[in-house]
């Protein structure tokens, strides 16, 4: 496997980089497909290196679905499955191509103690995890389709300014309207509206940002 480099794994030091690289396997995957099986994750632990990933809950019947992660670079799958190894029932789709780090699960668990930076690094990420989980649940029952759309927008920019990677970018409406647990139309109607208020641009089917600080005033008139 080529050389192992990640923002979020750079302390990590020799010794375990080379146990990556003899372990690790660069699986790529197109847009549209679908990534884990049912359980695959009780088999192989997933690093992105690129592209992005959903995994979500479909309701069978209605066919609504809700997203639950939205996976990019230095994200990583399935945490769950790593720490209680039991098969976690989730969905996943490819919604850009892109390539994933598959390491076998028990090398993982393995370095976790072997190696203290690792465990931290992965732990670090199960708490952002569960205080993702937390506020989509509490924004899903406590908020309206507006508040969650600039909420997202929001969260979205200031996350990029640290990562470089714009994770809404390319994605459509519908996409974007499983993130925050409603459908395309209403998206449209908040989108619009914001557009028409001179806050957001949608130009060559983008979204733009024009002014952060009316966007944020506008979450703050909710409150």
């Amino acid at each position: 496997m080529k050389k192992f480099e990640l923002e979020s794994f750079g302390s990590i030091g020799d010794g375990l980089r080379l146990e990556i690289e003899k372990f690790g396997t660069i699986v790529p995957f197109n847009k549209g497909e679908t990534l884990f099986e049912y359980d695959d994750t009780l088999k192989y632990f997933y690093i992105f290196i690129k592209g992005k990933m959903k995994i979500y809950h479909m309701n069978l019947t209605s066919g609504k679905e809700q997203t639950i992660y939205l996976l990019g670079r230095g994200d990583m799958f399935d945490t769950v499955a790593l720490l209680d190894n039991k098969p976690h029932e989730m969905m996943s789709e490819a919604l850009e191509s892109g390539e994933a780090l598959r390491l076998p699960v028990t090398k993982v668990r393995e370095w976790m103690y072997k190696y203290p930076i690792f465990g931290e690094i992965i732990l670090k990420y199960v708490a952002s995890q569960i205080r993702h989980v937390e506020e989509l649940a509490a924004d899903l029952t406590l908020l309206d389709t507006k508040e969650r759309l600039i909420k997202l927008i929001i969260k979205n920019l200031e996350k990029s300014k640290k990562s470089g990677i714009n994770m809404l970018e390319n994605l459509s409406r519908a996409e974007i309207a499983k993130l925050i647990g409603t459908v395309r139309h209403v998206v449209d109607r908040h989108i619009n509206q914001l557009k028409e208020e001179g806050i957001l641009d949608t130009s060559r089917r983008k979204l733009s940002l024009k002014s952060m600080e009316r966007l944020k005033e506008k979450l703050d008139d909710f409150i």
